[in-house]
């Protein structure tokens, strides 16, 4: 008998290795383009909204359509639906190498966002079929959960590499050849399963979420444009609320809701699923913003800037696997408070960067950071899985991916958005912005890297004085926005922390 059981827990073992070398494509991906972002700027002239819609245009996809292809997968088969999306994905990234402006790029992107909806819910749906005891499956979801963050982390020192070596388009073909390698692997190990008796997709649920979660975003990161004050994003934000109430109707009006809003009565979900979106909307836009410091102000070329995530990549590994051991020993409740409070120490001490902080102390925020995120991610996303029956395993994996992307997403627009706005305002303020053009001073006001080609010009011309005056003025006007950034960010997980220690309960009830 114990031989038995052991060959079934190593038969599990390559389907383990399998659903996360898919889950690390999908998650390098959202990341990876961060440390292009400079790049970028230069070579396709993006704007700060710009680049604020070629990192959420794939993630804005991947969180809108999650739950609706976690349930296609459960009803026509898990095992088609993890290599359609993955096939998907690497044919958008293969598009994405040969972008020529930013609307294409963001077009790509929104392409791959689309095939990965298909692949996250989908492995973990099969991970949760396959590991059925709770030790088990928290352990496993530990790995995948391990893996999933440290793909995160890992996507810039990847863009990094490339970048250091081929064009910025090299990112996306290295992604396409990891999701051929994952697809080849899928069809080998990976057994199909089904669950027949699911129904048919919500279509108005899903056009509905679709809309909400797409107006908030556009709102968003257009309120530095329009005004945060101004009719536009106040109609954008009042649109978005009538949406989301709009769709919470029809959800409990509808035989067979795309989301159960019944699951948010249980608290275990809901304060978990609260846990992740958090964590996800603070490193997301944590990212979107140090890429950018590491480049454009410190003057790290993009391997040397990849690299130096390895400190916040290690950190969440750790953090991941030992949230759903301590979980299972002290609870969800401990675990998870205790993670969101160390990444609220960490945006707190981020907040004080300047362009003289040493390295040294740049990795040692990011240990409390990564192992804050691992602490709150894995145990919270065990607690999601818990929370619904094993059958459903694809629609609470859908919700588990929806509010971790959602929170990324809303991350990059609202941390983006408040840092643009502040870099702008900042920036126009001072007396290097008066110095300059009318037509310079607006391409400057665009972005931090805009910023680079003026002084560069600027230098040519011979006039180094304005040169460093414009440069010194943006990297200033740049750090004041990250530390509004990282502020607004240690103030949501804050309020993360309060929510998961007074609503999250410690063990399944």
């Amino acid at each position: 008998m114990n031989t038995i059981l052991q060959r079934r827990r190593t038969s599990r073992v390559p389907v383990l290795v399998v659903l996360c070398a898919a889950t690390l494509a999908i998650s390098l991906a959202t990341t990876a383009i961060n440390v292009a972002l400079p790049s970028l700027a230069v070579d396709l002239r993006a704007n700060n909204r710009e680049l604020q819609w070629i990192v959420d245009a794939y993630n804005l996809l991947f969180a809108t359509f999650v739950l609706a292809f976690g349930s296609l997968s459960d009803r026509y088969g898990r095992k088609g639906a993890l290599v359609l999306g993955l096939t998907i994905f690497g044919g958008g990234a293969v598009g994405a190498s040969f972008a020529e402006s930013s609307g294409q790029l963001i077009t790509w992107q929104a392409v791959m966002g689309l095939g990965a909806a298909f692949v996250y819910p989908t492995t973990l749906s099969i991970l949760s079929n396959v590991f059925t005891e709770r030790t088990e499956k928290a352990k496993a979801i530990g790995i995948w959960g391990a893996t999933t963050g440290v793909g995160v982390a890992c996507g810039p020192i990847l863009g990094g590499w490339l970048l250091e070596h081929f064009w910025w388009g090299s990112v996306f073909l290295a992604l396409s050849v990891a999701a051929v390698i994952a697809i080849a692997a899928a069809v080998v190990v990976v057994s199909t399963s089904r669950d027949p008796s699911t129904p048919r997709i919500d279509v108005g649920g899903l056009i509905l979420s679709v809309l909400a979660v797409g107006t908030l975003v556009y709102t968003v990161i257009e309120a530095p444009e329009h005004g945060w004050a101004s009719t536009s994003t106040l109609a954008g934000f009042i649109l978005a609320a009538a949406l989301m109430f709009a769709l919470v109707l029809w959800e409990r009006s509808h035989e067979d809701p795309m989301i159960d809003v019944t699951l948010f009565t249980n608290m275990r979900f809901t304060a978990a699923s609260a846990s992740v979106t958090f964590a996800y909307f603070a490193l997301f836009g944590f990212i979107f913003l140090i890429s950018q410091y590491f480049q454009l102000v410190r003057g790290f070329g993009p391997l040397e800037t990849g690299l130096k995530f390895i400190p916040v990549a290690t950190s969440i590994a750790v953090g991941s696997i030992l949230g759903t051991i301590l979980a299972v020993r002290l609870g969800n409740k401990l675990i998870v408070t205790v993670g969101l409070v160390l990444f609220t120490s960490a945006f707190l001490w981020i907040a004080t960067l300047s362009q003289s902080t040493s390295y040294v102390e740049v990795a040692a925020q990011m240990v409390p950071l990564g192992l804050g995120l691992g602490l709150t991610s894995a145990p919270a996303t065990e607690a999601i899985m818990g929370a619904v029956p094993r059958e459903k395993a694809g629609i609470g994996s859908g919700m588990n991916d929806a509010t971790r992307e959602v929170g990324g997403t809303l991350g990059v627009a609202v941390i983006g958005s408040v840092y643009a706005s502040l870099y702008a305002s900042t920036f126009n303020a001072s007396d290097a912005a008066r110095q300059l053009p009318e037509a310079v001073r607006s391409m400057v006001e665009e972005s931090v890297g805009a910023a680079g080609i003026a002084a560069e010009q600027l230098r040519s011309a011979g006039d180094t004085g304005t040169a460093q005056a414009v440069a010194d003025a943006a990297n200033s006007a740049f750090l004041d926005g990250l530390a509004s950034g990282a502020y607004v960010a240690a103030g949501v997980t804050a309020l993360g922390a309060i929510v998961a220690a007074v609503f999250l309960p410690s063990r399944p009830k």
